[in-house]
């Protein structure tokens, strides 16, 4: 109790005329130095971090657009591919605890240093299979590729045909195949992914306290939005990055690319996803050299050196900076000891809990939608993957960019405290959902692809698609129902490959080929030819039409969400004790990343897959990568699932705002609405009139945390 009254009185002290305050021994020369230091310290360090959250977002959004291909390079579905993404948050769980807790007490900024060079290295670790792996090796039939010998695509003669066809199920039992190189390569991507985990975990719980302790607290909302709207810049050059990369094929610089006989739009083309992911590392060096040589605190800003917001890190230090070396070191550890009591404190707050709750629900549905929306572009409205990544990161990324950023400012302009926040938060999301509804009647049908959309004769298929691939028609041919080589017969309908289609010549070689004589093309109810060209046929004529449709909506749609990105920040930040806030942040970081980030995309690639109509075949036997979905199937379990986890985190948005309105009377979303915390923490009226929250949150005794 006498430390209490001790530091009572010094605080009434600071709030009386009398000449106690330290400051006022300072020359007004002095005054104005240190705030200009302040100012420009905290501007350089928001650079900084910037720059960070710019490089963080460019490498993780450049793996969001390289989904589809580690799919193909790899040979592997959907829900294994989630797992590889998922593997970053797996990073970010390791260590982001002590890391949250333990660095808030270190030299922060040299810590963020640190994790951009494991963050690069990680990058560089996962594009290192594609110089170990031999080259890529898709299925074509040997007619297609540039050589001399003439087949017939219909192997009537079992001597003409190509292993394929006949050698596969003899090489699934070659003991040695297995292991050839790239059977497993795969996972030296999700390592790499891994470690960029590991190198991201300490860049948000410390870089946005460090801005919080150390800005003016009027300003902090608005530095909180410009890192975030870096954040989503980033992702801009991710896509266009990836967008690049992808028209290029992927062993550029290894093989001929006159010998390549598919395209970019061909569901086999896989492009130079390994080169994005060298640039990405190069950047992440980069961008954690400035930390090397910041403060490891700054001056307080004038406004804040008294006020309830004093810093977690200045708090600890500044109560025993007179004092002697030991004591100071005896304090700090007794303040590390308080983990558990702090934690006990922090899972007290009901806001933060339900806020909490809402949050991992959310990012769930976020989560799983941007992680295969590149992949629904490309199989929805046939896009190939090169132009899916140039709408979204030019069209989509920037609307998100905006909507963080107008969050933020709305904050600041109207000075919306915690209360107005929960209500701008909740409203975006409600709008935003409510949008996201209207993306099901903008769908395409599903191509005709004979076998497994349609029939041979143009009526519904039958249940068993692998049966359905034989017909009358390719009777007499010698065919594998394993392979994926289509072609498009000039009736519109595509063929899952030539033998399939009865096709009994072939003119040309390469992208040129023609085939000839197709005895199922011709038995189309709407054909008058039978000939066929490489490469399927493209979507129906009202696809891209719907396409567009697709892209406005869904502009509007990721705008009117990231509004409330901003709101959500600062109520988090408000609600807490700012003793609290870097565990709060760490522990908020880790629900996402544990509860949403690392099963997000695994069970949504898994529910992706049950759309899958063809399956394609790995050389040495087994399950590979899809190769057709069901446009209709995907679109409902694509956007229903997204919907049905946005909808279920509105209604703890409504909690929390309840929550809050229990707890705030008009003259508490007043006074926060004016600069102050908000008294989320307290129980009455009379509780706020007697103990206000900057009395008790300016004050720090050792044992506050359990009395509270």
């Amino acid at each position: 109790m006498e430390i209490s009254s001790k530091e009572n009185t010094h605080f009434f002290s600071n709030n009386t005329v009398l000449p106690v305050d330290r400051s006022s021994f300072k020359s007004e020369s002095s005054a104005s130095k240190e705030k200009q230091s302040c100012c420009g310290g905290i501007k350089i360090f928001l650079v900084a971090l910037s720059f960070v959250y710019f490089a963080k977002a460019l490498s993780g959004s450049y793996l969001k657009s390289t989904i589809t291909q580690i799919e193909r390079r790899f040979d592997i579905p959907s829900s294994l591919v989630g797992v590889i993404d998922g593997s970053f948050e797996i990073g970010n769980l390791l260590i982001i605890i002590l890391v949250s807790y333990f660095g808030a007490k270190l030299h922060r900024p040299r810590i963020i240093g640190a994790g951009c060079l494991i963050m690069s290295a990680g990058t560089f670790l996962i594009a290192m299979p594609q110089f170990f792996m031999g080259r890529y090796r898709y299925e074509r039939f040997p007619s297609t590729i540039n050589s001399t010998v003439s087949l017939s695509p219909c192997l009537q003669d079992k001597s003409q045909t190509p292993l394929s066809a006949l050698e596969k199920p003899q090489a699934k039992i070659n003991a040695g195949c297995e292991k050839e190189a790239g059977s497993y390569m795969w996972i030296y991507v999700l390592l790499g992914n891994l470690l960029r985990g590991i190198g991201e975990t300490p860049i948000q719980p410390l870089g946005i306290t460090y801005i919080d302790d150390y800005s003016v607290e009027e300003n902090a909302a608005l530095y909180i939005g410009c890192v975030q709207t870096a954040a989503i810049v980033g992702p801009i050059f991710g896509f266009l990055l990836g967008s690049l990369c992808a028209k290029l094929y992927v062993d550029i610089g290894f093989v001929d690319l006159d010998s390549v006989t598919i395209s970019p739009k061909d569901v086999q083309w896989v492009g130079a996803w390994w080169l994005g992911y060298l640039i990405a590392g190069v950047i992440s060096i980069l961008a954690g050299i400035p930390f090397w040589f910041l403060p490891e605190h700054l001056p307080k800003p004038e406004s804040r050196k008294d006020s309830s917001t004093s810093s977690e890190h200045s708090k600890f230090i500044e109560e025993s900076k007179d004092q002697h070396t030991s004591y100071w070191q005896q304090a700090k550890l007794a303040e590390m000891a308080k983990f558990l009591p702090s934690l006990k404190n922090l899972f007290g707050n009901p806001v933060y809990i339900l806020y909490l709750c809402a949050s991992i629900i959310q990012f769930n549905s976020l989560i799983g939608m941007v992680t295969y929306k590149p992949k629904y572009i490309e199989q929805q409205y046939g896009q190939t993957s090169s132009k899916t990544n140039f709408v979204i990161g030019l069209i989509n990324i920037p609307a998100v960019a905006f909507g963080i950023f107008s969050g933020g400012l709305i904050m600041k302009k109207f000075g919306i405290g915690v209360l107005g926040a929960a209500k701008l938060s909740l409203g975006s999301s409600f709008f935003g959902y409510l949008l996201l509804l209207s993306l099901f009647a903008m769908g395409c049908e599903n191509s005709d692809v004979a076998g497994l959309t349609v029939s041979y004769h143009g009526s519904k298929p039958m249940s068993d698609y692998e049966q359905a691939l034989f017909s009358e028609c390719n009777s007499g041919c010698s065919c594998s129902k394993d392979d994926w080589d289509p072609i498009c017969g000039e009736n519109g309908v595509t063929y899952v490959s030539a033998c399939l289609a009865g096709c009994q010549a072939s003119n040309g070689s390469g992208k040129n080929t023609v085939f000839f004589n197709c005895s199922c093309v011709g038995t189309f109810e709407s054909s008058q030819s039978s000939s066929a060209v490489v490469g399927p046929c493209q979507k129906g004529n009202e696809c891209p039409k719907m396409f567009l449709y697709f892209l406005v909506v869904s502009v509007i749609t990721s705008y009117t969400l990231s509004v409330g990105g901003t709101p959500g920040y600062i109520l988090l930040l408000r609600c807490i004790k700012p003793h609290l806030k870097s565990l709060a942040l760490g522990i908020y970081t880790l629900a996402i990343r544990v509860l949403a980030g690392i099963p997000a995309p695994v069970y949504f690639g898994v529910a992706i897959d049950t759309s899958c109509l063809k399956w394609g075949s790995k050389r040495c036997g087994g399950r590979g990568a899809c190769r057709l979905y069901d446009s209709s199937a995907l679109r409902y379990v694509y956007l229903g699932l997204t919907l049905v986890l946005g909808t279920v985190s509105i209604f703890f948005s409504v909690a929390v705002l309840w929550v809050l309105r229990k707890r705030f009377s008009p003259q508490d979303e007043t006074f926060s609405a004016n600069g102050e915390r908000g008294a989320c923490g307290t129980k009455s009226r009379k509780d706020n009139f007697v103990n206000s929250d900057r009395l008790i949150q300016s004050i720090y005794w050792p044992e506050k945390e359990t009395r509270l």
